[in-house]
């Protein structure tokens, strides 16, 4: 009988297993039904200007891996970003310098998200805009852009994805494709795709 327990509960372990593999490699991690803001992009033209801190305040260009260079926090990414969600992360990140910091962001002049393009953001050894073409898969997209640093959180990447004037943000496993040969997490990809690859955390 304990066999019998045993093998039931093996057999439905590994049901469990192939359940898991067979879901849909791209989870739909956020989905806005409101009018859809502009999303900065490498190329881009910002203005970050800091109220009564006028040493703070910059003008820069959005480099190829998607990052922006703020003085006092050095480093921070802007691809993949509305200039709401810039201006708040760059708010939360100032305020352990100066007290309640007031910030804006400006997008000066737009690169433009090219339709027949695929942006690559972030943690790729070579960030960079590829042309899209048919069956393009996010491989395909990785082994233009090198594959990932040292850094990279493959794992946490996400995908940004416009469809029917709705934009979708899609949990993407690049490490497990590049690093471990899991081919479930080997997506198709579409014009207009931003691929964003964060740092892994310590």
């Amino acid at each position: 009988m304990f066999r019998s327990i045993a093998l039931l509960l093996l057999v439905g372990s590994l049901s469990g297993c192939a359940y898991f593999y067979a879901k849909p490699p791209m989870t739909v991690v956020a989905q806005s039904s409101q009018p859809l803001e502009y999303v900065i992009g490498a190329g881009d033209q910002l203005q970050v200007f800091v109220w009564r801190n006028q040493d703070l305040t910059v003008t820069v260009p959005v480099r190829p891996d998607g990052r922006i260079s703020v003085p006092l926090l050095g480093d921070v990414m802007a691809a993949g970003r509305t200039a709401e969600q810039l201006r708040a992360a760059v708010e939360k990140d100032l305020s352990q310098y100066i007290q309640q910091p007031r910030v804006t962001v400006i997008v000066l002049s737009a690169a433009g998200q090219s339709q027949t393009s695929i942006r690559i953001v972030g943690e790729a050894l070579q960030p960079k805009v590829l042309p899209y073409y048919t069956g393009m898969t996010l491989m395909d997209a990785m082994a233009a852009a090198g594959g990932l640093t040292d850094f990279a959180d493959g794992n946490r990447a996400y995908l940004i994805r416009t469809v029917n004037g709705k934009r979708s943000r899609y949990h993407l496993r690049i490490a497990s494709l590049l690093r471990g040969g899991n081919m479930d997490a080997n997506i198709e990809l579409a014009p207009s795709d931003t691929i964003v690859i964060p740092q892994r955390w310590y």
